[in-house]
């Protein structure tokens, strides 16, 4: 009789160690931005964080961890505990665009796995209220009419702004001169100032702000900005977007990605997600599952490489 009570006793304690195992999450999550506290993508992570939260049975804390455009913070996640429990916040150009423009990168495309799509940020074309050019069509004219002639900024060499422009060069068959800055505002003050003939920067960046915005790189029109066409309307097939999300270490396992897409999914259509959200310029369709997710970044991934290639980019 004892081997019998031995062996139930066993295989009770076998199945408590199984469910406290698989007990997810069973401490903090821990977010990381790779960059700054008070950006863009900062204020949309801890937004969701307390959402996320909730849903999770959790504390979900934020923490920031910048340096090289992305690049070290998205590293340390990638050599994370594959367990849901570290988690990365930011936008796909750190899968896409880096690893191939960066020299020394340390992980690859793949050394992530997608969680949930949270933002898709819109990129615009803008010049000073005062400006001689009023349309795409008049930039893409005086741009040809003197080739080198014109300028741009953009918040850095291979961000998704200057790949923008990129693409509307290549479109359009454009010479033009970059001017790279370190963030949206040092680009403000040389347009406001003169010194820039256009700027391509994210819509948040420009709203209520004293320019004139030619186009919108979009599928469509953005209903803050119903009046500004896209430059698909005005004859140009360019519509490049800055999305991102919710990313965990490749290896973590599949029913915490599940747990951890469904308590991302709830969190970014509540409410309080959803205003900011929405007080950000995202557009509504903002939110996408792992799957659609996975799929448009690997199609970033090709698409950024194949468009990579085609600049003269040190690394």
């Amino acid at each position: 009789m004892r081997l019998p009570l031995l062996l139930a006793a066993t295989l009770l304690a076998g199945t408590r160690l199984a469910m406290a195992q698989d007990t997810f999450p069973s401490r903090p999550i821990q977010i990381l931005n790779p960059y700054t506290p008070g950006g863009a993508t900062d204020v949309l992570a801890r937004a969701l964080a307390p959402g996320l939260s909730a849903r999770l049975g959790q504390p979900v804390v934020v923490t920031n961890r910048d340096g090289a455009a992305g690049a070290i913070g998205t590293a340390a996640v990638s050599r994370a505990a594959a367990d849901g429990h570290g988690l990365l916040f930011a936008p796909a150009l750190v899968l896409s665009v880096l690893p191939q423009a960066q020299r020394g990168v340390e992980y690859r495309p793949d050394s992530l796995v997608p969680v949930c799509q949270t933002f898709d940020n819109v990129m615009v074309i803008a010049v000073r209220p005062d400006s001689p050019l009023r349309s795409l069509a008049d930039l893409v004219a005086a741009a040809r009419a003197r080739p080198g002639g014109l300028n741009f900024g953009t918040l850095g060499v291979a961000s998704i702004p200057h790949l923008a422009a990129v693409e509307l060069s290549q479109a359009a068959g454009l010479d033009m001169v970059h001017v790279p800055f370190r963030g949206d505002a040092a680009v403000l003050t040389e347009l406001s100032g003169g010194r820039l003939d256009f700027a391509t920067l994210v819509l948040g960046s420009v709203a209520g702000r004293d320019l004139r915005v030619l186009a919108v790189f979009a599928e469509a029109r953005h209903p803050s900005m119903p009046d500004v066409p896209t430059a698909r309307e005005q004859g140009f097939d360019v519509a490049p977007t800055s999305f991102g999300g919710l990313f965990a270490p490749a290896g973590t396992p599949p029913a915490r990605l599940v747990a951890l897409e469904g308590a991302c999914e709830a969190a970014a259509r509540d409410e309080t997600y959803r205003n900011v959200a929405l007080s950000a310029y995202q557009p509504p369709g903002y939110y996408a599952g792992s799957a659609a997710f996975g799929a448009r970044i690997a199609r970033d991934v090709a698409s950024k490489a194949a468009l990579l290639r085609t600049l003269d980019l040190e690394r």
